[in-house]
């Protein structure tokens, strides 16, 4: 998700959206950038009109509908939804694990 709202701060900032300056958004908030995603965020934007996305996405319902958009752009649109639900979930799970392992540590002391 922080790849795109990097994508979204360069634009609204006006600079282009190009590896480089994704990279440097990310770098500077932080993020261990994974270049292979920049590369697939810069590919899937080259001809996207941003405003005008984030125009339809604000005036969109929460559910849109199964044949609001055309063809290639519905399965691009899917894609790259199912791509952020994947990412999050894998985050989550890592989040998960690591709690678990954190509140684990100690219990062999206990126990000997």
């Amino acid at each position: 998700m922080e790849y795109v709202y990097a994508a979204l701060i360069l634009n609204e900032s006006g600079e282009e959206i190009n590896e480089d300056n994704i990279t440097g958004v990310l770098e500077a908030a932080g993020v261990d950038v994974e270049e292979s995603r920049v590369k697939a965020l810069v590919a899937a934007l080259e001809d996207v009109d941003i405003e005008e996305a984030v125009a339809e996405a604000a005036a969109a319902p929460a559910a849109p509908a199964a044949g609001a958009a055309g063809g290639e752009e519905a399965e691009e649109a899917e894609e790259a939804e199912a791509e952020e639900e994947a990412e999050a979930e894998e985050e989550e799970e890592a989040a998960e694990e690591e709690e678990e392992e954190a509140s684990g540590e100690g219990l062999g002391d206990l126990f000997g």
